[in-house]
Formats: C-alpha cells, structure tokens, sequence
C-alpha cells in the first residue's frame, strides 16, 4: 500500500506543481475555482477520444509503418500523426467546448491558464496509466521521475502554445480563423517533434548509439527552445491582459 501511494505522489505531483505555477502567473483576475476544476476534469475525459482515435490512426498506419519498414517512418506517423494530432485534436475540441462562450474567458491570459489545466488534466491521467502499468515498483519510479521531468512539463507547454492562439482568437477577431487553426497545428506540430526526437532516439539505441545520443542532445536543444517560447508566450499575453484591464477600467471611470 505504501509503495502505491509513493507511485501515486510522483505521478501527480508534477500535475500539482505547474498547475500552482501557472495560476500563480494569472495576474489580474483569477479564475473561478470552479472552472479550473472543470477544465481539469474534462481534460481527464479528453483522454478517452483520444486513445479511441490512437488505436484508429495505428490500425490505418501505411503499410511501412504498421510493419515496422522503417523505424524512422514510424517514429514521425506514431509522433505527429498518432500522438500529437489524436491529443491535440480531442483537447482542444474540449477545451473550445468548456470555455470559448463562458463569460469567465474574459481577458487574453485566461486562454492560457484554461488550455493548461486541462492538459494537464490529461497529463495527469496519461501519467498515472503509464506509472501503474509497468510491471515492478523500480520501473514504476523510474517511469514516474522520466515523465515527471520529460512528458507532463511537455504537455503544458503544448497547451500554453494552444491557449495562446485561442487566446488571440477569441479576444482578435479579425485574424479569428488563422489563430484557431494555429491554436490546433502549432501544438500539433510541437507535440509531434517532441515524441518523434524521443521515438527516434530510442529505436536508435540498439544499433546506432552515436546517432541515438545525437538526437537525445537534439531534443534536449528543442525543450529548451520550447521552454523560452512558452515563457515569451505567457509574457506577451500578461502584457495585454494588463492593457486589456488597464483600457476596461478606464472605460468604468468615464462613463
């Protein structure tokens, strides 16, 4: 029993700490309690679709990825296609779904700190069927330390892309369109980098260590990349949810 409850702690605790993180970064009007629990749980749900869709996608594989032709093929179809287009898709599908018409998705930040409590709702979920199912308590550690460090810090940083674009969808809406396509691609094509590097890396180890160890130094480079974007994305919409309050509140005083 106490062994779970470690297991159990290491796979949330990641989900708890950036969930603080970036309700800590919300300035300016904190979001009802309420809300941030819906978002989570439908982020939970959105896991659902989303398997549903990854087995679809994997029984449909071109025939030189479903018979392994190639590892570098497969590692970019399960990546970007099975991965990231399955996840990204059901999150963002849900995530429109729970918050584009709510009247608490007032100010551009908002967008961000919504897209990130549910993704990491399905990070959460995600995390606690990978640690649970290996098959000894050292690889369930083991498991819960790599996706602490690697897999959920990603899936936020997907949605902090989404939340930004659907952000600036709903808040600008003569470039509406363009931004919900981006607030769909741009984690796509984020999350797909980001698993095809680590497929890649690891179907190379067997016989090519030289090449794995080159693309395991290629995605660190590309994490931390995505780390600078993130946090350049969270400040440009600080900055105008505080333009957007700022202009609010001179309204109030002059009418």
């Amino acid at each position: 029993m106490s062994e779970n409850i470690i297991i159990l702690a290491l796979a949330i605790l990641p989900v708890l700490i950036l969930s603080i993180y970036i309700y800590r970064k919300d300035k300016f009007e904190k979001e009802p309690l309420g809300m941030l629990v819906k978002a989570f749980l439908f982020g939970c749900l959105s896991v659902i679709p989303a398997v549903v869709l990854e087995k679809f996608l994997m029984a449909v594989a071109p025939l030189s990825v479903s018979e392994s032709y190639s590892d570098v093929w497969q590692s970019i179809y399960n990546g970007f296609v099975v991965a990231g287009f399955s996840e990204e898709l059901c999150k963002l599908l849900l995530l429109a779904f729970v918050v584009w018409r709510s009247r608490h998705f007032n100010e551009y930040f908002d967008g961000i700190v919504y897209a990130v409590f549910l993704s990491l709702g399905f990070a959460g979920v995600e995390n606690l069927l990978y640690v649970f199912g290996q098959e000894t308590m050292m690889l369930s550690m083991t498991t819960a330390v790599v996706r602490a460090a690697v897999s959920v810090p990603g899936h936020f940083l997907f949605a902090v892309a989404m939340g930004y674009y659907l952000a600036l969808a709903k808040f600008e809406p003569a470039k509406r369109l363009l931004n919900l396509i981006k607030a769909f691609l741009v984690p796509v094509m984020l999350h797909g980098a980001f698993d095809t590097l680590l497929m890649l890396s690891s179907a190379m180890s067997d016989y090519a260590t030289e090449i794995s160890l080159g693309l395991l130094f290629l995605f660190v480079f590309f994490d931390i990349k995505l780390w600078k974007a993130g946090k350049r994305k969270l400040r440009r919409l600080q900055m105008k949810s505080e333009i957007q309050n700022y202009e609010n509140l001179t309204d109030i005083e002059t009418e």
